[in-house]
């Protein structure tokens, strides 16, 4: 039970006038009177509040958590008091959100409910507990609330994003996935295995024209061809310390796992494999390519407990079990992040060798911080010399993208945030283009 402001302020100006009765009289017989009121109305309305217990509310939320997405949580609220009650409600949210502002004012008529709607954003994959719900009642006197706890304690589990998934397939079945990012890329040459022959319209590739089905149509006629399916897709994740760097919360190891799991289920969409390996100072997850039933399943179990290490990563550890792991000629998608081209140097013989018997695609990461320091201007020494090391850094990844072109290796030097779409965009690019 607590007392409320109303309560305190008419309490104070009793107190005020039985004070100024030693002036005035009249003043502390007005003050005596309003304070046993006073009295008589709390008791009146504990009695409103404690007859019985008229307040419930759950929480309806998944049981996993999307990473990196805003993940709706429902509260249902409901009321069998007589009279229309105020209520203040309290979810108590995983402190690792630092949430103070999950408080949620309404009014309730009689025998009515309301459902409260709110989101959270995770930035670290884990094991999230929620507590109670605190929903404190008042009557229509307003002079004292009661306290309801109620729901109970739940642990949700943080996955990687798997709402980027669902988002993913949405517009996917209303052919909308520009409006993501995704882009449609039409092949230049011949495809690698016919589908069917349909009637010729403008844009089509004219060397596709299937002569004797045209004779007999008396119409154009061309040869569809489709992707070549059965490709093997690799994820290749590096979770040494270059990955621990943070943007808005998420380390590089994050984007990279959604990124992973956004190519994946892009790639089984495609009738090709995903595979996984993710690798720190040893390779300790290895899942073989596959499309078959529970492989997404698998791969998001594996990428939820993911870490990322102090030590530096080994890359000829690595290139040992892919080469023993797996033989068929794959794509293999590297994520990792260098942090100078000396850095890049070290890991390029290891990259070069993966690159005999596989295609492999290097995918790190540009800091928007840096292009925003250098979108500022100089006003005093000390920024001219940090604006000028600033340039030096970015210009150093550039040299790092062509020295790996002239290697023959793939890169994609990309931000965290688009990191997801530039990443199937690519895949598709290459593909489309029979590079993998």
């Amino acid at each position: 039970m607590y007392l409320t402001n109303r309560f305190y302020t008419i309490a104070i100006a009793a107190i005020v006038m039985m004070a100024a009765g030693n002036y005035w009289l009249p003043l502390y017989t007005a003050g005596y009177t309003i304070a046993w009121m006073l009295f008589a109305a709390t008791a009146i309305d504990l009695a409103m509040l404690y007859y019985r217990r008229a307040i419930t509310a759950s929480r309806h939320m998944s049981d996993r958590l999307s990473n990196g997405d805003d993940n709706e949580i429902r509260l249902r609220v409901e009321s069998s008091y007589r009279w229309t009650s105020g209520l203040r409600v309290v979810d108590e949210t995983p402190f690792v959100f630092q949430r103070r502002d999950v408080e949620f004012g309404l009014r309730l008529a009689p025998y009515d409910g309301k459902t409260i709607v709110y989101k959270l954003r995770p930035t670290q994959r884990g094991v999230y507990g929620f507590g109670h719900i605190r929903v404190f009642a008042t009557s229509p006197l307003r002079l004292a609330e009661r306290r309801y706890t109620c729901g109970e304690p739940k642990d949700a589990k943080v996955y990687p994003s798997y709402l980027m998934l669902h988002k993913y397939e949405l517009l996917a079945i209303n052919n909308r996935l520009t409006e993501m990012g995704v882009k449609r890329i039409r092949r230049a040459g011949n495809n690698t295995e016919f589908e069917h022959i349909k009637e010729y319209v403008k844009g089509d590739n004219y060397r596709s024209i299937n002569w004797k089905a045209s004779a007999r149509r008396s119409l154009l006629m061309v040869n569809v061809y489709e992707d070549e399916r059965s490709q093997q897709i690799v994820s290749v994740i590096d979770k040494g310390r270059a990955m621990q760097q943070s943007f808005e919360g998420m380390t590089l190891l994050d984007y990279a796992i959604n990124a992973s799991l956004m190519l994946s289920y892009a790639a089984i969409r495609k009738a090709d494999k995903a595979g996984l390996v993710c690798f720190g100072e040893h390779t300790d997850t290895f899942i073989t390519p596959s499309r078959r039933h529970g492989q997404m399943e698998r791969l998001l179990e594996a990428l939820y407990y993911q870490q990322t290490r102090w030590a530096e990563s080994d890359f000829d550890e690595m290139l040992a079990t892919v080469s023993h792991g797996i033989t068929k000629r794959s794509l293999l998608v590297v994520y990792t992040n260098f942090d100078s081209q000396c850095s890049m140097e070290r890991q390029l013989p290891y990259l070069k060798q993966l690159n005999t018997r596989h295609r492999v695609l290097v995918v790190f990461f540009v800091d928007n911080e840096k292009q925003k320091f250098l979108d500022t201007k100089a006003h005093t020494t000390e920024e001219y010399y940090q604006h000028v090391i600033v340039e030096k850094m970015v210009h150093e990844q550039h040299l790092i993208v062509s020295l790996l072109r002239h290697n023959g290796i793939q890169s994609l030097l990309t931000t965290p945030q688009n990191l997801s779409v530039d990443v199937v965009n690519k895949y598709l690019e290459m593909k489309s283009n029979q590079a993998i």
